[in-house]
C-alpha cells in the first residue's frame, strides 16, 4: 500500500531535500522502514537503538497521533498520510 510520509522541514535535508515521500507499508513500521531504506540518514535522526522512535518523534496517521493507538504497528492504508513532527522547545 502506498503511503505518503509527510517531513518537517527540519528533516527535509536528509531526504534530499523532499517534503513528502511515498513509501510502501501496511503499518506505521512497516512505512518508516520503506523511507530508512530510501534516506538511511533518517533513521539515526527519528530513531533510537532498540527501532523505536525517539521520544521527542511525534507520528501522526491522517491526524491521529500513534502513541494512542498501536504505535509502529498502527496499521495504514493505501493513500494515507502519515506525518512526523519532532517536538520543537522554546515557543
Amino acid at each position: 500500500m502506498s503511503v505518503t510520509v509527510k517531513l518537517p522541514t527540519q528533516l527535509r535535508a536528509s531526504a534530499g531535500g523532499e517534503g513528502a515521500v511515498v513509501v510502501e507499508g501496511s503499518t506505521v513500521g512497516e512505512a518508516l522502514e520503506a523511507l530508512y531504506a530510501a534516506h538511511p540518514e533518517l533513521r539515526e535522526r527519528l530513531s533510537d537503538e532498540d527501532g523505536m522512535l525517539r521520544r521527542f518523534i511525534n507520528v501522526y496517521v491522517s491526524g491521529d497521533d500513534i502513541r494512542f493507538g498501536e504505535l509502529l504497528d498502527t496499521p495504514v492504508v493505501d493513500g494515507q498520510e502519515v506525518q512526523i513532527l519532532p517536538a520543537v522547545a522554546g515557543g
